[in-house]
């Protein structure tokens, strides 16, 4: 548990659609408590449900936003270390998050991975070599951030990757 730091600017871009931009635009209309409440349910409601579609199945998963310090509080029991990982990665790796607070547990320990964040000019290959001492084992990278990641070639400055312990 704890929080952790990401890049507002980076990330899927899932307030600008469907219930969260219509709360956008009323909170933007007129600011009420009543409007930003809504903004911040709809937002935690979009990256609940990116989670969800990522197929990362948490129990009793909870996800709330908080717009005016940009940071998501996700809780729930994930089954392993790994899906826990993956969840926050989720929840961080949107566009206007700077932050998660961690409040999940995991039903089946494992050792946590390290983490990374992405630079300009980074590829996993050159990741792999870093963190392992040979460039190929780009994989297991790839592996440990799927489905976030859809393709090997495809990070980008300011994502946050997990880094698994080698295998």
């Amino acid at each position: 548990m704890g929080m952790f730091s990401f890049i507002k600017e980076a990330g899927e871009k899932l307030f600008g659609r469907g219930e969260a931009k219509a709360a956008q635009e009323a909170a933007a209309a007129s600011p009420t408590p009543e409007n930003l409440a809504a903004l911040n349910q709809a937002a935690g409601d979009a990256i609940s449900n990116y989670i969800i579609s990522m197929k990362l199945n948490v129990d009793a998963l909870a996800v709330s936003f908080d717009g005016s310090s940009a940071t998501v509080t996700v809780a729930g029991v994930a089954p392993d270390q790994a899906t826990k990982e993956k969840v926050l990665l989720c929840c961080g790796n949107v566009a206007n998050v700077v932050a998660v607070n961690d409040m999940m547990t995991v039903a089946d320990s494992t050792p946590e991975s390290q983490w990374y964040a992405v630079i300009s000019g980074d590829n996993l290959s050159k990741i792999s070599k870093q963190f392992y001492g040979t460039p190929n084992k780009y994989t297991l990278i790839f592996e440990a951030n799927q489905p976030m990641l859809t393709h090997p070639d495809k990070i980008y400055p300011g994502q946050l990757l997990r880094i698994p312990a080698e295998a």
